[in-house]
């Protein structure tokens, strides 16, 4: 059994993983160090369990949209086709907006409690 040492809101981590997978865990720990940056720009400070709260929820924004956007693309899906990454990158950057105005929403509703 590896562990690997990784770093989301500047505490660190030791986290055990089966031998080989020690980049994949740096990898996904980066995905949430990236969203937790997000956040805190957006918002400011945040107290610990309101950001892992806020990052879980963009994560599973995340999944939810690849599992809708997967499912519709399924059946079309030309294996020779080149992705327009213009447009997906314009897209994301929307949907990343949009995410970002419902956090500040739900983080104001929580604030006011």
């Amino acid at each position: 059994m590896a562990q690997v040492t990784v770093t989301i809101n500047s505490r660190e981590y030791a986290i055990a993983c089966e031998n080989g997978q020690e980049a994949r865990i740096i990898q996904l720990a980066g995905v949430l160090e990236e969203k937790a940056r997000l956040l805190k720009d957006i918002s400011g400070q945040i107290n610990e369990n309101m950001l892992l709260a806020m990052i879980g929820i963009l994560v599973a924004d995340d999944l939810l949209e690849a599992r809708k956007n997967n499912a519709a693309a399924a059946p079309a899906a030309r294996p020779t086709e080149e992705p327009d990454t213009g447009a997906l990158d314009l897209a994301l950057a929307g949907r990343l907006r949009l995410v970002g105005e419902k956090i500040k929403a739900v983080a104001k509703q929580i604030e006011s409690l």
